[in-house]
């Protein structure tokens, strides 16, 4: 679902980034090839790819390539629904091998399923950002050697900002952590507020630019370690 603040040009190609949908993965490609690493990016549960486009296609027009991958039936709430989740990051990547370098990440339910898919350690990756939720809970991931950008807001209904905290021990020491003051769970995209969410005390673009400005942080990092 996504709310008409998505706007059509935000969907659209343009001279410097071209835009793609298959109904799995929205990607947004930058128009000048360069060697730089990819964003696989999940929805959160019932949401669709287009609702995360304001805050994803400025990380492509910084000559990211972004892929946004939807959730299975839109919420992936079986246990079985999580490998064809993995399996569709996986086709990115290989439909994408001049890509070198990738970034996973997530929002919500999406940010759960990241933090497994690193987790496993079974697919190269080079870096992870994990985006409001209380995850991992289950999983230890505080050997992951790749960087670690965990972001979160002090309104968010969803994921408390105390209970995401609560489970720092399970990310790596070398984890960013960026703390979104005033910000809640559904501004991370553009999308209907659940009930349960927390009043965000920010404009929703504040709150996207602060999250977007963490994630090409991270994808710079690792931009510049390429060798």
């Amino acid at each position: 679902m996504r709310t008409p603040e998505v706007r059509d040009t935000t969907l659209a190609s343009s001279p410097s980034v071209t835009v793609s949908s298959d109904g799995v993965v929205l990607a947004f490609l930058p128009a000048q090839a360069q060697r730089r690493p990819g964003l696989i990016f999940i929805c959160g549960s019932a949401v669709g790819a287009e609702a995360y486009a304001h805050l994803l296609r400025p990380v492509a027009e910084a000559g990211f390539p972004v892929f946004v991958v939807n959730l299975p039936f839109r919420v992936a709430r079986l246990e079985s629904h999580r490998p064809i989740v993995f399996d569709r990051l996986r086709q990115v990547i290989a439909d994408h091998p001049g890509v070198t370098d990738w970034v996973v990440s997530g929002h919500s339910l999406g940010a759960a399923l990241a933090a497994r898919f690193a987790g496993a350690g079974t697919d190269p990756l080079s870096g992870m950002v994990l985006i409001a939720t209380t995850h991992p809970q289950a999983e230890d991931l505080s050997e992951l050697k790749i960087p670690v950008t965990k972001i979160y807001a002090t309104n968010d209904g969803m994921a408390a900002a105390d209970k995401v905290l609560a489970n720092k021990a399970k990310l790596p020491a070398h984890t960013r952590w960026v703390e979104i003051a005033g910000g809640n769970h559904s501004q991370f995209g553009r999308y209907i507020e659940p009930l349960a969410d927390g009043v965000a005390t920010i404009s929703r673009a504040d709150q996207e630019a602060l999250t977007r400005s963490a994630i090409i942080r991270l994808l710079d990092e690792v931009d510049k370690a390429a060798p």
